[in-house]
């Protein structure tokens, strides 16, 4: 057969094989293949935890797929923890009639991804519903890995005086999703930023010593991430708007279509909030780096209005940037 059908969520037979011929050809490995009800891991000392669900309209974009994308949303998520990647577990819903062709594209872009991310996938779950119950493929990926700096990032250690990096151009991977969607098209091509980020943020936790704040801007973008973090630190933040990277043909894009870059969501960057001090050090090592090349030191942390982030416009005014508003753009991860 050349389409999902029913009986491959049934649970007999048909289940095994269909698990047996695509999942463990593309996904396999010695913890997956004993196939127990539950994966035994090894770690030692703390460890980070995340889940996160996908349902990325269309699963195909230019620059990734909802296979690799699934990987690197959890992967990261884990990572801005300050911690080592080491294992996922995967859940797919799969709509009645989805081609097989589409879903093993899926699942070998997905093995790749956590091969290059150092990663094994170690348990996981399928289930089929019938035809309209979804839109041809849902996935679910929870990531685990071990903590290796003390103190961990967290959203609550920004300090006065910090600085604020980010390691890249923002809303690279929002505006591809929407031009496939829409079969937009622009001037340059507009590619999503989906990678996996631990190799990059191992290189800064060591060039930085105490990194005070790690976090990937994805839905909501840069924005609303900012926003959360001024809120979980109780401290200000300030940008300078000529400073934040933002890639021409984006910046073009979201002007015709009347979308804000700072709100539009990425899949392969991370915000870095780490002392003053060792602010150049930081934007050394990310530019040194193929995943940060268009790194920026955007803005520092201040006492002035807390729990509120501050953008110096090009003319000198300042405007307040708030928390993204509705949903600019959904289905976007």
């Amino acid at each position: 057969m050349d389409k999902v059908l029913l009986d491959y969520g049934s649970g007999g037979r048909a289940s095994h094989r269909f698990v047996q011929d695509l999942f463990f050809k593309h996904l396999g490995n010695d913890i997956l293949a004993r196939m127990d009800d539950a994966a035994v891991l090894h770690l030692n000392g703390p460890v980070a935890m995340s889940t996160d669900s996908f349902v990325v309209d269309p699963i195909f974009f230019p620059g990734g797929d909802i296979g690799s994308l699934a990987v690197h949303g959890t992967v990261n998520d884990v990572a801005m923890m300050g911690a080592r990647p080491l294992y996922l577990t995967c859940g797919f819903i799969l709509e009645e009639g989805l081609p097989l062709a589409d879903l093993e594209r899926v699942v070998a872009s997905m093995g790749q991804a956590a091969r290059d991310a150092g990663v094994r996938i170690v348990a996981g779950d399928t289930k089929v519903v019938q035809r309209g119950a979804a839109d041809k493929i849902f996935i679910n990926t929870t990531g685990v890995g071990e903590i290796v700096v003390d103190p961990a990032p967290g959203g609550n250690r920004a300090r006065i005086g910090d600085a604020v990096l980010v390691s890249g151009s923002m809303g690279d991977h929002g505006l591809a999703i929407l031009s496939t969607r829409e079969g937009l098209s622009f001037a340059a091509p507009v590619v999503s930023d989906s990678a996996a980020l631990w190799g990059l943020v191992e290189k800064v936790l060591a060039a930085a010593g105490d990194v005070h704040v790690l976090r990937d801007p994805t839905r909501g973008g840069l924005g609303t991430t900012l926003n959360e973090i001024a809120g979980q630190s109780a401290v200000g933040i300030e940008l300078v708007q000529a400073d934040i990277p933002i890639d021409p043909a984006v910046a073009g894009g979201c002007a015709v279509l009347g979308l804000d870059p700072l709100y539009l969501a990425n899949e392969g960057k991370c915000i870095c909030i780490v002392p003053g001090d060792k602010a150049l050090a930081t934007l050394e090592v990310l530019r040194a780096d193929p995943l940060g090349r268009d790194a920026a030191v955007i803005g520092r942390v201040v006492a002035e209005h807390p729990g509120k982030v501050a953008m110096v416009t090009p003319l000198g005014g300042r405007r307040l940037l708030g928390m993204l508003e509705g949903e600019q753009l959904p289905r976007i991860c």
